[in-house]
């Protein structure tokens, strides 16, 4: 399968490929959202904590390296090295590493039915 298969034949599969990523690097409060009905954006919304600075960069690069090999790069990416939130957009995924602070404070959860979920870590917090 290509990188432009993957994407456009199965997003779902790139999803779950980042997901396995961010279980490999330890994230905490994975939660993986199916937002193909409510988003122009993005068909997967993936969202997940790192537990410090380094461990945050540790991840997006964790990412950025397992998509990489898939043949894929991000359209585009958001977060300064101390920003404590780092964004990728592969386009029919966005991924968010936040620190738990940030995350609490934004909420980006909250943004989408919790019936969309499909991927929780059993870190995750209800």
């Amino acid at each position: 399968m290509t990188a432009s298969d993957l994407i456009t034949q199965d997003p779902e599969a790139l999803a779950h490929r980042c997901v396995e990523v961010c279980l490999e690097h330890k994230a905490v409060d994975i939660l993986l959202f199916d937002v193909r009905e409510k988003s122009i954006l993005a068909d997967f919304y993936l969202v997940c904590s790192g537990t410090s600075m380094p461990h945050i960069r540790a991840l997006a690069s964790g990412i950025r390296s397992a998509m990489l090999e898939e043949g894929l790069r991000p359209r585009g990416q958001d977060g300064e090295p101390d920003s404590r939130w780092i964004v990728l957009d592969y386009g029919v995924l966005m991924v968010h590493i936040l620190d738990p602070e940030r995350r609490g404070f934004y909420g980006l959860e909250q943004l989408w039915d919790d019936r969309k979920i499909v991927y929780r870590s059993d870190s995750a917090e209800s």
